[in-house]
């Protein structure tokens, strides 16, 4: 069996996709473009080696996201996509893979079936890379913008990753164009093709679109969310009473207070609340089933554990939390001046985007055992897509 490598491009700063990071470190439904790239290719069996290939600055950030990842340690990439795949293919060397797969963090929804065509493809002919024909009549235009002829669109393709080689005669390629001042390439069969190799193209899959630009991010998200067609909501509730103390913790944040919570964990009602409502719409038990408390490995137990867990179990039923709505209610303390913080924390142990998370405070109007300053409530409500089926 062939020994398989993939090298996961993500050194770019991809600015024309908008946002404050670079593109491979936005979310689309929880996970960054990069985490779903590097897993499509954990995920396949023949695949033994992942190598991500990042920009230096962006170590720490990549560390956190791999983390529990079977991947390779990341290595810096270079000022071009072809430095960069140069250098995942220099820190391979080592390993002497028979096969590796050039991909780009930009697609992240390669599938397995097609990551298997690519192997295949390279065991082969040595070379081969993914296309799909070409639908729409293609002009070639002058700089005036003067239609000067119509290809024939038959033979045309459009171009994906990933691109798939012998091992040793693309990292000489690679070599040999380095050597000569060749810094040009926009993909690796360009350079291959260059280098004298015969590249072949295999069927590639319409859903396995780059992302670069904001609407490519909009049709990404229409893309997930048409495939987790069981659309289901949860509501959650959790009350604590006040106690000695000087901070309450809501939403994993701690807020100065003249009175504590009381509770068997750390009493977080905002988090217990969200809990609730993801796994009930789950239809999954409740916390208490899951973390009773009269089990003692609970007691002072950071709340946000309880939250990842319930998070955790979306995903591993293959879906996604599509929106989280959290009301407090309580005389004190002012939660407003807290409300991004709460929501930034919750977004992270949820592993969603902040854009997907509401946080609500309001009074109970002097009413009740929250309006006589006796505790806080709390009212969650999850919305959560899973597959069919």
């Amino acid at each position: 069996m062939a020994h398989v490598a993939a090298i996961v491009v993500a050194a770019g700063q991809g600015v024309r996709a908008g946002g404050d990071l670079p593109k491979q470190f936005r979310r689309i439904w929880g996970d960054t473009l990069l985490q779903r790239a590097l897993s499509a290719f954990a995920g396949v069996p023949a695949v033994s080696l992942v190598q991500p290939v990042i920009r230096p600055d962006d170590l720490t950030l990549v560390r956190s996201l791999t983390d529990g990842m079977d991947v390779l340690a990341p290595v810096s990439g270079g000022a071009t996509r072809q430095a960069s795949v140069r250098a995942g293919l220099e820190a391979l060397e080592p390993r002497k893979p028979d096969i590796v797969l050039v991909h780009d963090a930009a697609r992240p929804f390669a599938s397995a079936d097609l990551i298997a065509r690519a192997i295949e493809a390279a065991a082969q002919t040595g070379a081969a890379i993914p296309a799909l024909p070409v639908t729409d009549t293609v002009k070639r235009v002058n700089q005036t913008g003067t239609i000067e002829a119509t290809l024939d669109r038959n033979a045309l393709r459009l171009v994906q990753t990933p691109q798939a080689f012998a091992f040793p005669p693309l990292l000489e390629a690679h070599r040999r164009a380095a050597t000569q001042g060749r810094d040009d390439f926009t993909d690796d069969a360009a350079l291959a093709e260059w280098a004298g190799m015969k590249v072949s193209v295999f069927e590639g899959e319409p859903g396995n679109i780059k992302l670069t630009t904001p609407d490519d991010f909009v049709r990404a998200e229409a893309m997930q969310a048409a495939s987790f067609g069981d659309v289901r909501t949860g509501s959650g509730f959790d009350v604590h009473a006040f106690g000695p103390g000087d901070h309450v913790t809501l939403g994993g944040i701690r807020i100065p207070c003249d009175n504590a919570l009381t509770g068997h964990s750390d009493a977080d009602v905002a988090l217990h609340a969200l809990t609730d409502a993801i796994l009930g719409a789950l239809a999954d038990g409740d916390i208490g089933a899951h973390f009773p408390p009269s089990d003692p490995q609970w007691r002072g137990a950071s709340s946000d554990r309880f939250l990842a867990f319930a998070a955790d179990r979306v995903r591993a039923r293959g879906g996604l939390i599509a929106h989280l709505d959290l009301t407090i209610v309580c005389e004190f303390p002012r939660i407003s001046t807290h409300r991004d913080a709460m929501r930034a924390n919750i977004a992270r142990i949820a592993g969603i985007d902040v854009g997907r998370v509401a946080v609500k405070a309001t009074t109970s109007e002097k009413l009740g055992f929250t309006g006589r300053g006796e505790g806080i409530v709390a009212y969650a409500t999850a919305t959560v897509r899973l597959p069919w089926g």
